[in-house]
Parts: C-alpha cells; structure tokens; sequence
C-alpha cells in the first residue's frame, strides 16, 4: 500500500516505465518476412535500413523465399536471414512444409518484438503468427483480412499502397506501427560487399544491358535489342551484356555478344549479385527491362532506362536513382505490350541519359 500511494514511488513506477520502454524501442528485435521475388526482395532494403538507424541496437531477421536471399548479401542492416520454400509447387521439395515448420519454430524462439508480414500471402501470415512475435503487424488497406487471420494479428496498417511505389508500401506498413526517419531511403547493395567479375577486366567506360527475363509479358524483341545494342557500342568501348540464370536469357545474350563481334561481352547467367552489382557500380549506363537487375542497378546508382510495358511504374519504377523510363501510349499498364515500345524511343532515351552522366561527371556520391 505504501508503495501504490507514496508521491516518491509513483514517480520511481514512471520513470521505470520511462527507461523500460526506452530500452526495449532500442533494443528490439524485429521480424521482417517478405516471400516474395528476388527484386521485391531487394525493395525490401530502405525499410531495412532505415530500422537499422532509427534502432541501432536492435536486432534485425528477415525471412525471404529461397533462391532470393542473394541479392540481400548487400545489405548491412541484416543481422540473420533466412529462407522458406518458394510457393510454386514446382519448386517445392517433399520436406518443404516440415522446413518451413521448424524455421516458424526457430523464429518463436527468439521471442520477436515486432513481426511485419509484408507478403501479403497466407503463408507469411502463418509464419508472423507462430513467431509468437508480441506485435505482430500486416497492411489490410487493400482487402479486408479474414477473420481467421484477424485473430492471429494485434496491429494493423492501412496505409493505401494502391498507387504507391513498392518500397513505399513496405516503409509505410512498417513506419505505422515502428517509427522510421521522414525520408525513405535509397535502395542498399553496398559497395564493400561487391565482388569482382575478371572477364571484365576494369575501366568504368561499358554500359550494361540486361535484355532477357523470364517474365513473357515483359520481353521486348531480340531484333529491337540488337539494333540498340549496335547504337550504344558506338558510343561506349564496352558492352556488358547481363543475363539471368534463365535458359532463355543466356540464349538472347549469346546471340547480341555473337552479332557485336567482340564489342560485347555476355555474363551468360553466371554471375552472383555481388558479382553484377560490382559491375553496375563502375557502369555509366543501364539499359533493361523491368527486373531485380534494373532494381540492382539502381541500387548502385547507375542511371537507368527501364523498358515498361504492362508494368505499372508508378509501383515499380527505379527508386532514387537518375533514369528514364519508355513505355508504350496509354495510361493502362495491363492493356499495354512491350512491342509497342519502339526503338527510336529507347534511343532517345538513352542518349539523355548519357548526356545527363556526362553533365553530372558521371558519379554520384554513391559511386564514387
């Protein structure tokens, strides 16, 4: 009684909460589960970022579908990664539900603070709920969640994502319920955790195309490539033809490497992220279509023309970094294709942003 009445222990019980609580906000540990695809992945990284410096002393897990965790090797705000098993049944081993029992298992040991479901999919729901996180947060403002997975989520997001770029989506769902700096950051793929590509040599006077993806929807013709490719290598010594793993990809760069005749030279699907990002970094000029490597590309502040046909650049365009984007006519991405696109523009846009580079001394802070 004495305690619950004195003046001198009810302020002692406010400034205990006062220290707890300011402990604990820089203490956290924080659970980020995003199981999506690779670039989304790396879209992932200013929200990381930003939590590394608004709470340097916290702990940071992020939890990515496996075969995406690469492209996160760049960002130091990661303190463990982990994977769970794509979603496409194709891709999923017999043992892949059990795997991804014991990780949910692994993440409620480490008694999480905040767990973030940026997914938006049932199974990164389910891995947010058995983290036994004490708040657990997804974004509800595109669809009303159900009621089921109401009962397994204590905080809710409603910022309005719709229109909004993708990086904004995650900063925002996470800025609602954990307070991050005002400004969003640039995408992260540090230059200390690059790596070289030798058949390359050096020099930083290439630019790189990175033609292929294995998205159809998103593939402008190889013919169109070819003749963009020949522009460009009369204006640059070098040409870094990029490509995925994709059978098809590595088939496309051989065939602009063949018809440059030496001019170029194709990374035939080899190359590791901190590979290709190494590469981007000395680069004056990005050319591609829209995929994790024109994000990469951005993450390394080389200036980029992205090719968008059905893609909504709104969601998806390059984020913080100098580019031009080339689309076909009409404000309705789904009803667009990517033969529409021309080659004049992509040209066009090419030359403004070379001229742009050379303006600008061709580095920016970041770069140089």
């Amino acid at each position: 009684m004495f305690w619950a009445a004195n003046p001198l222990s009810i302020r002692l019980q406010k400034w205990l909460v006062v220290v707890r609580h300011t402990v604990c906000v820089n203490c956290v540990r924080l659970l980020f589960i995003k199981l999506k695809h690779i670039g989304d992945s790396l879209l992932l990284t200013p929200t990381l970022m930003a939590a590394r410096v608004a709470y340097p002393a916290s702990e940071i897990s992020v939890v990515v579908r496996r075969g995406t965790e690469g492209i996160l090797s760049g960002c130091p705000a990661v303190d463990h990664l982990h994977t769970a098993a794509p979603a496409e049944a194709g891709q999923r081993s017999a043992g892949a539900w059990l795997s991804d029992l014991r990780l949910a298992f692994r993440c409620g040991r480490q008694r999480f603070d905040y767990a973030f479901e940026l997914s938006d999919g049932d199974r990164g729901r389910w891995l947010a709920s058995l983290s036994g996180a004490r708040i657990r947060t997804t974004n509800i403002a595109k669809a009303p969640l159900h009621w089921w997975w109401q009962q397994r989520f204590n905080s809710f997001s409603q910022f309005r994502w719709h229109e909004a770029h993708a990086v904004e989506k995650d900063y925002y769902t996470v800025h609602d319920v954990l307070p991050l700096p005002a400004t969003v950051p640039p995408l992260a793929f540090v230059r200390e955790r690059t790596k070289e590509w030798a058949p390359a040599g050096g020099g930083q006077d290439f630019a790189v195309l990175h033609p292929g993806t294995r998205w159809l929807r998103k593939r402008w013709p190889l013919e169109r490539w070819l003749v963009v490719a020949q522009e460009l290598a009369s204006v640059f010594p070098r040409l870094i033809i990029s490509a995925g793993p994709d059978p098809d990809e590595v088939r496309d760069a051989a065939e602009l490497e063949h018809a440059l005749s030496g001019r170029a030279i194709s990374t035939a699907g080899q190359l590791k992220w901190a590979q290709l990002a190494g590469l981007l970094y000395r680069a004056r000029l990005f050319v591609g279509v829209d995929t994790a490597a024109m994000h990469l590309a951005a993450a390394c502040q080389v200036p980029v023309v992205g090719l968008f046909g059905p893609s909504d650049a709104r969601v998806w365009r390059p984020w913080h970094v100098a580019h031009e984007l080339v689309s076909p006519p009409g404000d309705q991405p789904h009803l667009r294709t990517m033969n529409d696109i021309t080659v004049p523009q992509v040209l066009a846009a090419c030359r403004r942003m070379v001229h742009l580079n050379a303006l600008s001394g061709g580095l920016s802070p970041e770069r140089a």
